[in-house]
């Protein structure tokens, strides 16, 4: 294990950069040391995962002050700074969530808050009902579930439902197909005027969003990794959410267009503790574009 320094782009706290291993490659994680110190045996920490189109950064928003307790964001294997080595061939939403729980077994942690933006959301939900004694509460953040999962199986199908799906979808597929050449092409793509645009669908006022915020998402973009996350989730079992016993907040935008409201009220018919919540005048990227307000509702989900 490999280990750096760095200085959080908020400022509120320096942050701990490790590479470690897990059955899909090495990932690359980032630990924030909270105000009550380090105590990775005791403490229970806020662990940020990202969706498929993204990386760690996409909670930078959140991070604006000092946290109580540790935070962990993760680079999943397949995107940000842990595409070196990665297996996306063996991709499933079972293989990502235990290379999850491999990272926080690696950092010493018994215990843990989990919240999860888009396939994030996902993969929380998964690690909740598989490590139900370890997971101390879930918050995902248009998690995309039912809707997406049966885009992926059925695209042209759900073409009029999931436009914005199944256009990435094919995007993906086709840059995909070029190998290296597709992630540079997206790459080259995401520093010019035309991302935005491009990416106008998954916020509510696209105009507002940072010219940074922008050319991160287009850099982020991993087209091999993302079909591999859409294959698992098309392939998800849906029942093993039953099993999910901590409390659960499930936010979406309300005009959200990866994550219908049908969604979360399936959600509620499958995990037996949770709080569904649309957040207003918001798209896809509630972490980016409500920061304060999520922020308020993952404070009240954790108060005793």
């Amino acid at each position: 294990m490999s280990v750096q320094q760095e200085t959080a782009p908020s400022g509120a706290a320096t942050l701990r950069r490790s590479i470690l291993r897990t059955e899909l490659g090495p990932c690359t994680v980032r630990v924030q040391h909270g105000t009550d110190g380090p105590r990775p045996a005791t403490g229970t920490p806020d662990v940020y995962l990202h969706g498929a189109a993204g990386s760690w950064t996409t909670f930078l928003p959140l991070l604006s002050r000092a946290p109580a307790h540790d935070r962990v964001l993760i680079d999943l294997p397949g995107w940000g700074d842990s595409t070196s080595g990665c297996r996306p061939e063996r991709f499933s939403i079972e293989a990502m969530a235990r290379a999850v729980t491999e990272v926080l077994d690696s950092l010493g942690y018994q215990r843990w808050n989990l919240v999860g933006h888009s396939m994030g959301g996902f993969l929380a939900l998964h690690v909740a009902a598989t490590s139900p004694e370890r997971t101390a509460s879930v918050a995902t953040i248009s998690a995309t579930t039912f809707g997406v999962a049966g885009a992926a199986r059925r695209p042209l199908r759900s073409l009029f439902r999931f436009p914005a799906f199944v256009g990435m979808l094919t995007v993906m597929r086709a840059m995909a197909a070029l190998g290296p050449a597709g992630s540079a092409l997206i790459r080259a793509v995401g520093t010019t005027p035309v991302m935005r645009p491009l990416l106008a669908p998954f916020f509510a006022d696209p105009a507002a969003i940072s010219p940074q915020v922008i050319r991160g998402l287009g850099l982020d973009a991993r087209p091999a990794s993302f079909l591999a996350a859409a294959r698992a989730a098309a392939r998800y079992d849906f029942s093993q959410w039953r099993g999910i016993s901590c409390p659960v907040l499930a936010l979406r935008g309300d005009r959200d267009v990866f994550t219908p409201a049908s969604d979360l009220i399936r959600l509620a018919a499958v995990i037996p503790h949770i709080q569904p919540a649309t957040v207003p005048d918001c798209g896809h990227f509630a972490n980016i574009e409500r920061p304060e307000y999520v922020q308020a509702l993952l404070d009240d989900l954790r108060r005793p």
